[in-house]
């Protein structure tokens, strides 16, 4: 792709999708360029990446076709002020924070542009992100097919209807971490009945590695997936009993709840 994309922004998501875009080829090094508030962090970055780094914002917006806007949320106001001077009417502005609606982008900016809602997750860094991705009504098919093929590079993504965005961060955005945490619980365990550390920390993965990988290549329903492994009285229906007495379902759905009631507080403030 000969499209130059910008990121104002390196943190670790940004960092992720930058990383995905080079291994995958789909954009080279020289036509990327990032900001961040330190040169620390823009040194960390050009180290890793070999991309062009800048501390000046209204630099990138002027250098990007496709500009993502990877800070937090509270700091969009500022940085659209920064920038919107020196974004133009094709310029591809994304927004990858939770709560950033296209209705408030536009406003921000004080004019119509090309802007698409997106939340992607830190998978991405290993190519396998996934993206839920939401434009508005001017972009093109043009338009379009860059964004997806940008979020595809480091992994799939999902056009999906701006009112149900709220809903991402918790499936998709934040669960990551959810997953990372039962890991190193089943690596714990693992470590309490004797396994070495790092060998519990690999089992654990590839664990749910494998049983991801079951639920998409197979299209089996999870719950039958689940019962294909649960013998008749045997260890793995006592262990899925168990969980079921200490609420793991409810405690996974409670969090998703909190997760989205926090977008919804960020999408309002």
């Amino acid at each position: 792709m000969n499209k130059k994309v910008g990121f104002i922004g390196s943190g670790n998501m940004a960092q992720a999708m930058i990383g995905g875009m080079i291994q995958s080829k789909t954009v080279p090094a020289e036509n990327i360029m990032a900001s961040a508030y330190t040169d620390a962090t823009l040194s960390k970055v050009k180290e890793a990446f070999q991309i062009n780094v800048t501390t000046d914002n209204e630099e990138v917006a002027r250098f990007a076709d496709v500009l993502f806007l990877a800070v937090k949320p509270d700091q969009y106001n500022g940085v659209i002020q920064q920038v919107k001077g020196v974004v133009d009417s094709e310029t591809i502005v994304v927004s990858i924070a939770a709560g950033i609606t296209l209705e408030s982008m536009k406003n921000a900016f004080g004019k119509e542009i090309k802007a698409v809602r997106s939340m992607p997750n830190t998978p991405s860094l290993v190519g396998e992100g996934l993206s839920a991705v939401c434009p508005n009504d001017l972009l093109n098919e043009e338009d379009l097919q860059i964004v997806t093929t940008l979020f595809e590079s480091f992994g799939k993504a999902e056009l999906v209807q701006e009112y149900l965005m709220d809903a991402i961060p918790a499936i998709s955005g934040s669960s990551p971490a959810y997953v990372f945490m039962f890991i190193e619980a089943l690596a714990d365990g693992g470590v309490k009945q004797g396994l070495p550390r790092q060998q519990a920390y690999r089992l654990a993965a590839q664990a749910v590695l494998g049983a991801a990988k079951m639920v998409l290549d197979t299209g089996i329903h999870p719950g039958e997936l689940k019962d294909q492994v649960c013998s008749p009285g045997g260890a793995t229906i006592e262990a899925v009993s168990t969980l079921e007495k200490e609420q793991f379902r409810g405690a996974v759905l409670a969090a998703m709840e909190s997760c989205t009631n926090k977008v919804k507080e960020l999408a309002g403030s």
